[in-house]
Parts: C-alpha cells; structure tokens; sequence
C-alpha cells in the first residue's frame, strides 16, 4: 500500500485528474445515471423515437413504483449475456403482488381501474386527402414515416385525446374515428396457451409473482410459470405424465426466488410487452427513466423544439 500511495504521490498531475475523472464517470454511470436512446413508439406520446432518456439508478436500491418508467435489459434474449441484452422501456403497472388484469383496453390493478396516463395513446385511423405530406404530417407529432401506407388514404396511428385534438384541425386530414378494441385469442400473446385465452385488451387477471411466494403449479397453469421457473430462475423442468418434475423431483408447489414486475408501453397497441412475454424479473431493472436529456428526429436528424431537459410523467 505504501508503495502504490509514493507511485500516486509520483504521478503528472494532468494524469491524476484524468484518473479521478474516469473513476468519477465510472461510479456515476453504475449507481447514479446513465443514458439511453428511445428507438421505438411503444412509450409515444411520452416519449418519441429519438429521445435521449436519463436514467436514474438509485431505484435500484430504494425501489420502484407503480407508474414508473422502467428501463430493462429484454428478458427474451436469454441467449446472450445480460449485458448484450437490448435495453427496452416501458411502464411499471404491475408491482410484485399485484393482480392485473385489463379488460375491454382499460387497466385494473387489484380489482380498482387505474386512470390513464397523462400521455397514453390508442389506435385511430386517420383518413386524409391525395397530396397530403404524409412523412411531413408525421414528424410534426414526432413519428417516423414507417407509419406511412403507399397508395393508401388512410393511416393507423397511436393518438391522444390531445393528438387527436390537433390532428382534427390539421390541413388534408378528412376524419379521424378510433379503432376497435382486440378479440379473439391470438397465439402470440402470454402465455401461449388454449388455458389462458387472452388478447391485448383483454388480458388476465394475472398475479404478478413476488419474491418468496409459493405458488402452486400444475399443468393448468405451468404455462404462466415455465420460464420464470427455468429461464430466470435456473431450474430444469419435465412433464411425466400428469406431474411436473423440478430438477428431477415431482413439483407441487414452487417458491419465487426474487421479485417480478408487469410492464406496458404507453402506445398500448404499438407495444411488444407483457402481454406478449410476460414478467420482467428484478435483476433485469436498469434504472427508471426521469427526463429527457434533448430529443433528434432519427430521420431529417433535426432537434427537436420543445423536448430539452423535459420530465417524464
């Protein structure tokens, strides 16, 4: 030790204070905030492709909350290690314990609807005139032209009541009328299974697991608990029969080993979420999405006005 304080004592000052500042980054980065790009419309309107979102990691340590926007590594890429894995974000609706459940597009938590989010959008078709400058329609709601259907006069898009507001006095638009909710039971939505026949606006009721809950399991509802029991929990299961086997040993009941969260994005049709692949486990949490550092257009690459050290609702 006494060796390695005399090499610091030594050491050019230039490059002491880079040092410090490395370390300094370093620490900030891993416990306090870090960054990172919006890529999607699955969070629009609360957030626009092309944000660069500050995230704060000390709800790591004190907690999350429900409403929080949550910043994740994607837990279907469980082929590549965890810091290889895609950051997504979407919103917290359901905190470990919480029974969830959305019927008819609307969300309840523990049987009470929740209000909607200040910035939550849903589907509206939006029909204009030949000529309209479709691409430059878009941007000025802040969305890409992927949106855009050649040959069509017609375009899907995730609207609030604000949006819409804006968009019924915008030239070329004709009318605006909202979509129709989900029916059916697509085999893409969670868990996958003839049991649980859901869509993406009817969904549930689901509970969501907390740590050192013991649930019981069978093959009624292993779907729901598969790969939280193997994949993110590190366990081997087999069907023998009518019965289950864990790691070699008949399973009747099973206890969570740590805490899981149900998440949405706030373009609630636009989102690949829960409702597609179920629960976010705890140490798959980055941090929670507070503000939005500035914002570019990924397509002309101009700055967005208005969007400068803005917070996230």
């Amino acid at each position: 030790m006494r060796k390695l304080i005399d090499h610091w004592r030594g050491t050019n000052d230039w490059l002491k204070a880079l040092l410090i500042a490395i370390v300094f980054l370093g620490f900030v980065h891993a416990f306090v905030l870090c960054w990172v790009t919006v890529r999607s419309s699955s969070m629009y309107a609360t957030l626009y492709p092309g944000d660069l979102v500050g995230v704060a990691k000390w709800p790591l340590w004190t907690g999350f909350e429900r409403g929080d926007v949550a910043v994740f590594r994607d837990p279907m890429q469980d082929d590549r290690s965890m810091a290889r894995r895609q950051l997504l974000v979407k919103r917290i609706v359901g905190m470990p314990g919480d029974k969830v459940e959305i019927r008819s597009g609307h969300l309840f938590v523990n049987g009470n609807r929740m209000p909607d989010f200040q910035k939550e959008t849903r589907s509206w078709l939006l029909q204009f005139k030949n000529g309209t400058d479709i691409p430059a329609l878009l941007r000025s709601i802040g969305l890409t032209p992927t949106y855009e259907m050649p040959g069509r006069s017609e375009i899907e898009l995730p609207l609030n009541d604000e949006l819409v507001t804006r968009l019924r006095t915008t030239l070329g638009v004709v009318e605006l009328e909202p979509m129709r909710l989900a029916t059916g039971s697509p085999g893409n939505i969670f868990p996958y299974s003839p049991k649980h026949p859901w869509n993406s606006d009817d969904f549930g009721p689901v509970a969501v697991p907390r740590k050192g809950d013991e649930i019981h399991v069978d093959v009624d509802n292993l779907a729901l608990y598969d790969r939280l029991i193997t994949r993110y929990e590190g366990n081997t299961l087999w069907a023998s029969g009518k019965d289950i086997l864990l790691n070699g040993a008949k399973l009747d009941s099973y206890t969570i080993k740590q805490d899981y969260y149900l998440v949405l994005g706030d373009s609630r049709h636009y989102s690949s979420d829960s409702r597609y692949w179920g629960f976010v486990p705890a140490d798959h949490l980055v941090g929670r999405a507070s503000f939005v550092l500035v914002s570019n257009d990924p397509v002309s690459g101009d700055i967005r006005e208005g969007r400068w050290f803005t917070g996230i609702p």
